[in-house]
């Protein structure tokens, strides 16, 4: 979502700034920093006059049309098909055909949107004798149907490159190429016609659900983030974060930790909170002694945090409560304990931090004290906490949104520094649209693959065969699908990686008796870790280049930090009791389940980050990194290590968490009675 790229502005009055004899980032780290955001949303134009008003102006029109259909009732043909409209001429006018024609506007970039424009007039124009032909759409039908297309893929190869426009190619020769394909893959095949009708006519195609939500949601909250932004509340939390942790030892680890939950509403953007947090954080992060590729892996998990904290998650979050229908208010409870135990697990480890590289004290003065700070701009946590406070009143999501848009321009005139005066208004509408384009095409381009997917049932085929390849096994199916779901993350953005993996991957996991909510959470968790892996690494490379570490191993060392985003959604599905993670009572069970998995949950990761860093109350010795690992295993794990041992005995076994328990408290208990000197540990 949109995220204002870091500047090199002094601080606004009042703001805190990290004191001059911190370590300084260059301009040049910068440079480089940023153009992984661009990796991430797209490299787009910078357009100056005639051209910058044009595309300004669309800008605004595409939000505040969205802001009115919130409120009012468009109908859902006219409201998806004007949304992607919108999307494809500001999507040719911002994105250039090639990098080497950055920041101008070519005829080739206006020909494709007036094209893009005339294909939806003609759909719209057609009215339902349109929508009625879409078994058998006529020969215009079809010409208009392969130009949309076409254009589609352009303007999503624009925002975001090449390997999504591909994929979806690949599905398309999958639907045409059927009858001529091996066994299990083989289906009867569709022409032209056919197929151009399924994904161009309904709405169980390009304009299906994840336009749908690209339209009513996806939008509307990256107007509202982009609302939060232009009031200052990403540099308040910032500031706030800062403020509240003060100049200890592990001071700045912990600002990385609150602020990228904070910052998880105005960004939603994972490499765009990692570079937010990192201007101000990592030089106090080497001021402390943070190793760099240590700092830039905290930097990047706390990145991916963003995308994991309600109350706007990712893009994908949406979808999941499209695809269940189920209130988008259940989607954030889902994920509230989850983001419970990831950040606090991440904290754990940031503890671990201060003890392994002797952290010292950075001198820090605040300009104002908490409590100023607070006085004067803490409205932006009402602003924050508006949208789930309007859902649990009763509004819908986009209602909920709505209001909580003009809550937080309504509260912007608190202070004059912060109000929304018609310039900064401007400039929030139109990053609210612009910001967007990245998902909307993304959902668009998806929206081939899902058609293509329900056409012609490849998804219960695809269930099939991993569940066959498992043999039947619950823990292989789910490897499997974490497995799928990360190949294809390395490929694709996050969104279209759920969109595609949800349709294809979901239903094995369903099969074998998975909750279709955990299944969903279990693949949109894997999704989002695509931000962290590598060789699309976006989140640790853009931290790597502000703290000048080696990009793989600050990966490595965020595969590390994020640890319980990758164990965390295992148990959602292997263990019986695991769904209470998501707040909903296991089957036979109550409120109790959901109090005992998540302690026993919490105890694991707590080992785990102790193995993890290789430091508990010290640095461990090897025999107490493999005990303190078994003893996480068996609370994270207790079903996988029952069915490991089950397997080697030959007979059923009854399990309890009672052993991994004795085992960690046992390992503490050695490392206080065996102190060591207290040196800096080798990262690991």
């Amino acid at each position: 979502m949109a995220a204002d790229k870091p500047t090199h502005d002094k601080p606004e009055p009042g703001k805190s700034s990290p004191n001059d004899d911190v370590v300084a980032i260059s301009d040049e780290a910068l440079q480089r920093a940023e153009a992984f955001i661009e990796a991430d949303e797209g490299a787009a134009n910078r357009l100056m006059g005639w051209w910058g008003r044009v595309s300004t102006t669309l800008a605004v029109t595409m939000s505040l049309f969205h802001l009115y259909a919130a409120y009012a009732i468009v109908p859902t043909q006219e409201l998806r098909y004007t949304h992607v409209a919108f999307t494809l001429v500001l999507s040719f006018l911002l994105f250039p055909l090639a990098t080497r024609f950055r920041n101008r506007v070519r005829w080739w970039d206006v020909v494709p949107g007036l094209f893009a424009v005339a294909t939806i007039v003609y759909a719209l124009w057609g009215g339902e004798d349109f929508t009625d032909r879409a078994t058998s759409p006529e020969r215009m039908d079809v010409i208009v149907g392969v130009v949309f297309i076409i254009l589609l893929l352009e303007a999503t190869r624009r925002t975001t490159g090449l390997i999504m426009p591909v994929v979806a190619v690949m599905f398309i020769a999958y639907a045409m190429l059927g009858p001529h394909l091996p066994a299990p893959w083989t289906h009867r095949g569709y022409e032209l016609p056919r197929l151009v009708g399924h994904l161009f006519i309904t709405l169980e195609g390009i304009f299906g659900v994840a336009v749908d939500v690209s339209a009513t949601l996806i939008i509307l909250f990256t107007i509202y983030g982009a609302f939060l932004q232009q009031s200052g509340a990403g540099k308040f939390f910032i500031d706030f974060s800062l403020a509240l942790m003060g100049g200890k030892p592990n001071s700045a680890g912990r600002t990385v930790v609150l602020s990228s939950f904070l910052l998880g509403g105005p960004s939603g953007s994972g490499v765009a909170t990692t570079v937010m947090i990192g201007t101000v954080a990592y030089p106090m992060l080497g001021k402390a002694g943070f190793e760099k590729n240590a700092a830039g892996g905290l930097l990047a998990a706390g990145g991916l945090g963003a995308i994991l904290s309600p109350p706007v998650l990712g893009a994908a979050a949406f979808l999941i409560a499209e695809f269940l229908k189920i209130s988008y208010l259940d989607v954030i409870w889902m994920a509230t304990i989850p983001t419970c135990l990831y950040y606090l697990s991440l904290l754990i480890m940031v503890e671990l931090d201060a003890k392994k590289y002797g952290a010292r004290d950075v001198d820090f003065t605040p300009e104002m004290s908490l409590g100023q700070m607070t006085k004067r701009y803490g409205f932006h946590f009402i602003s924050l906490l508006a949208v789930v406070a309007f859902m649990v009143i009763g509004y819908s999501p986009a209602l909920s949104v709505f209001y909580a848009t003009a809550v937080t321009f309504a509260l912007s005139f608190l202070r004059r520094e912060t109000a929304l005066v018609p310039k900064k208004l401007v400039k929030a509408l139109a990053d609210g649209s612009i910001g967007a384009l990245n998902a909307a095409t993304t959902c668009a381009c998806a929206g081939i693959v899902v058609g293509v997917v329900t056409l012609t049932g490849l998804g219960l085929k695809f269930s099939s065969i991993v569940i066959a390849y498992a043999g039947g096994s619950l823990l292989l199916t789910a490897i499997y699908t974490a497995l799928i779901v990360w190949i294809i993350g390395l490929a694709v953005p996050v969104t279209a990686s759920y969109i595609i993996c949800a349709v294809i991957a979901a239903p094995a996991l369903i099969k074998l008796g998975v909750p279709d909510y955990a299944a969903h959470m279990f693949i949109f968790y894997y999704a989002v870790l695509s931000e962290v892996s590598p060789p699309t690494a976006l989140s640790p490379f853009a931290a790597a280049a502000i703290t000048g570490g080696d990009p793989y191993k600050t990966t490595l060392q965020s595969w590390k930090y994020t640890l319980p985003a990758f164990l965390v959604p295992f148990v959602f599905v292997l263990d019986p009791q695991g769904v209470g993670l998501l707040l909903s009572i296991p089957k036979g069970g109550s409120w109790v389940d959901i109090v005992e998995i998540t302690i026993k949950t919490t105890l694991g990761l707590v080992a785990l980050a102790a193995v993890a860093q290789n430091w508990a109350l010290r640095q461990n010795k090897p025999i107490e990194g493999v005990l303190l690992l078994l003893s996480g295993l068996l609370l994270v794990f207790p079903s996988l290590i029952e069915a490991i041992v089950e397997r080697v005995i030959g007979r059923d076994i009854s399990y309890t968490f009672v052993p991994g328990l004795i085992i960690g408290l046992g390992v503490l208990l050695w490392q206080a009675r065996t102190p060591t000197t207290k040196r800096p540990a080798v990262p690991i």
